[in-house]
């Protein structure tokens, strides 16, 4: 198969990290994360959303934008966790409807956004997990982050709305849509089975395979 790109979509908890992880080591593919360590903004954002918002944004912009390029030059196939769009589409907007991204902030911010991935090649496959908020917010507790102490259920109810709102307008590229509520790819082989295939057919243009019930 030749080389591709692939990018790994969904709301906070939905499992883009591990199923990043994952298919990397199955399938050989590079693999790339989001910035937390390194990003200068992301500690002030949690004390002050409204000052920081702007920064954290165009931080990631840039950010993004590198890391795709880089990972579309490279030879090897590859899988990022997260993609630019969801800056945007998601979480930007998400800022702004909250009141901690002022509209001309936001509407600057856009207007960047679109000029940079206008030049930026087009992903081979997105893969958009999905999974109930109660399920998500499970998950969230159970991995007790410090930065995420204070995600609400009504933020990823938003979230999810305006994921709804990106799928349907989206078409950079095919979209496989996993539902990730009854998988577990971390400790069921099985399970990141079923994952590969379906990613292997959807880029090879076959139909779809359909998930097993109740997780078996």
């Amino acid at each position: 198969m030749s080389k591709r790109l692939l990018l790994v979509a969904g709301n906070i908890g939905s499992g883009k990290t591990s199923l990043t992880e994952r298919i990397g080591e199955r399938l050989g593919y590079r693999t790339a994360y989001e910035s937390v360590s390194d990003n200068p903004y992301l500690s002030d954002f949690y004390i002050d959303m409204k000052k920081w918002s702007f920064h954290l944004q165009v931080f990631f912009l840039g950010h993004r934008a590198e890391q795709h390029l880089e990972l579309w030059n490279d030879p090897r196939s590859a899988i990022i966790d997260r993609s630019i769009y969801e800056d945007a589409y998601i979480f930007a907007r998400a800022l702004n409807h909250m009141g901690n991204l002022s509209e001309i902030d936001y509407l600057s911010y856009k207007k960047v956004f679109d000029l940079i991935v206008k030049g930026l090649p087009e992903p081979d496959l997105l893969v958009y997990l999905k999974a109930p908020v109660p399920v998500l917010m499970e998950r969230i507790r159970k991995r007790a982050r410090n930065m995420e102490t204070g995600i609400s259920q009504d933020y990823l109810l938003l979230l999810e709305s305006f994921y709804d709102d990106w799928m349907t307008n989206f078409d950079l590229c095919p979209v496989l849509t996993i539902k990730t509520d009854d998988l577990d790819f971390v400790h069921r082989p099985q399970h990141l089975d079923i994952v590969v295939d379906r990613i292997q057919d959807k880029l090879s243009g076959k139909e779809e395979v359909i998930f097993p019930k109740n997780g078996e």
